[in-house]
């Protein structure tokens, strides 16, 4: 099997998301091509992936059509590992392979940036937007076609980032005007949107697992049954996803499936995460055990969430996945965890279809507000991890203040006093059971 594939990324999520989609067109006769790794790092995860001739197990393990599953795959292709930083010259070499096609790459959300110190002389540039120029430079020069580059980084307009870099690289390393019409020409830089829960390597859990397999895999990989893969483009009949029976979706533009992820997914969590701490409750499969809980957040989707997105049957569907996924007992999602920078987090995620729904029904989402106070209150009187000055403003000022603070939330919130007033006065009174089943009735 020729190598056909050039993965930057060593790391888990990619060997438990596109190599297992690779893998799985190989076994169904759909693809023929493995897949070489290179580390945009000078990580030692090249020579565990080496000593094992890149195979390895990956455990999918969830909820999946109200069914608990757990099915281990061998993982069959990758083909090796090459560490720049060790073997320049071998990273190189791939570029001169005709055979190559795809470059894949997840360098993790502070991978694509560019690095004005990076130098062309470098054995190799320490950025990856870098690295990559001196690979597709290299297979310029030996008059070989371009490649289809899917661009895996949780962050917007990942493709065409990853593209700008590049060539600000081309010119600043004085390349030639010729090198970046090729560029251009002959390359497809992708914006993609992955959503997959990897779960890595489960430490406490190897013995055992060990045993069922017969042998030692120090590459095991864990990961939740559901994916989700949203390319910009249409390479089906060169990667037949979609015929292998895959979540992949070839699309002109990834933007409405970012914005049903933000809002259902993400929007969902930072929805629940305040009064579910306020509960009691520490971890996300707990809230969804907790009748009131589920109740509370089936509320934020069905009749706030879902109607802003237009209660397409795309995000109806989407927004069941998400309550199975929740409840995987296999995942122990800390609410403290998911905390984190909740301020910044509810002005992307929940307050535009707080804002959505108003326009729509002339009228406040309830729930999604009563989320709010609880984020206000809990603010207020809990440690939390956040911007410094966004607690301390929280903490030193009356509510009115806090809601037309634009530099918390982006725009002046003051039209929901009354509303989020109502909310903390209604766990004050009632308990915080009490006004969540107020918010039921």
């Amino acid at each position: 099997m020729n190598e056909k594939i050039i993965q930057f990324g060593t790391g888990n999520f990619l060997r438990g998301f596109a190599d297992q989609f690779i893998d799985e067109l190989n076994k169904k006769d759909l693809f023929d091509g493995s897949i070489v790794i290179v580390s945009p790092t000078d990580s030692k995860n090249t020579d565990k992936i080496n000593a094992q001739h890149g195979k390895y197990h990956l455990i999918l393990r969830g909820i999946d059509g109200g069914k608990e599953v757990y099915e281990t795959k061998r993982i069959d292709s990758v083909s090796r590992a090459v560490n720049p930083y060790r073997d320049f010259s071998g990273f190189l070499a791939l570029a001169k392979d005709p055979d190559l096609r795809y470059i894949i790459s997840n360098t993790t959300e502070s991978g694509i940036a560019f690095d004005d110190s990076c130098a062309f002389s470098d054995s190799p540039a320490s950025s990856f937007p870098g690295k990559l120029t001196q690979f597709l430079f290299e297979r310029y020069k030996n008059h070989l076609n371009g490649f289809i580059i899917l661009a895996c980084e949780l962050i917007d307009d990942n493709g065409k980032k990853l593209e700008e870099y590049v060539l600000r690289y081309a010119d600043k390393w004085r390349l030639g005007k010729d090198f970046s019409e090729w560029i251009l020409r002959e390359n497809r830089f992708c914006n993609t949107l992955v959503d997959r829960i990897v779960t890595g390597y489960p430490k406490g859990e190897t013995e055992s697992i060990f045993r069922e397999l017969g042998c030692e895999d120090a590459l095991l990989d864990t990961a939740e049954p559901y994916h989700l893969w949203v390319i910009e483009g249409d390479f089906e009949n060169e990667l037949p996803f979609k015929a292998a029976g895959l979540n992949v979706i070839w699309s002109k533009d990834v933007a409405p499936y970012k914005k049903m992820k933000v809002r259902v997914l993400n929007g969902a969590h930072t929805s629940l995460v305040f009064p579910s701490l306020l509960c009691g409750v520490e971890t996300v499969g707990e809230s969804l055990k907790d009748g009131q809980l589920r109740d509370f957040l089936n509320l934020c989707l069905d009749q706030c969430i879902l109607p802003s997105l237009g209660n397409s049957k795309e995000c109806i569907h989407f927004a069941g996945s998400v309550l199975e996924r929740f409840a995987n007992p296999f995942i122990k999602h800390m609410w403290r965890s998911i905390s984190l920078n909740s301020v910044s987090k509810f002005r992307a995620r929940v307050l535009p279809s707080i804002t959505d729904y108003l326009k729509l029904n002339g009228s406040l989402p309830l729930p999604l507000v009563f989320s709010l106070a609880c984020l206000i209150l809990y603010y207020k009187n809990e440690d939390v991890c956040d911007d410094p000055a966004f607690v301390d403003y929280i903490r030193k000022n009356d509510l009115s203040d806090i809601l037309e603070n634009k530099k918390l939330w982006g725009r002046n919130l003051g039209f929901l006093f009354e509303t989020v007033f109502m909310c903390l006065n209604d766990i004050l009174d009632l308990g915080i059971r009490g006004a969540i089943k107020k918010v039921l009735r």
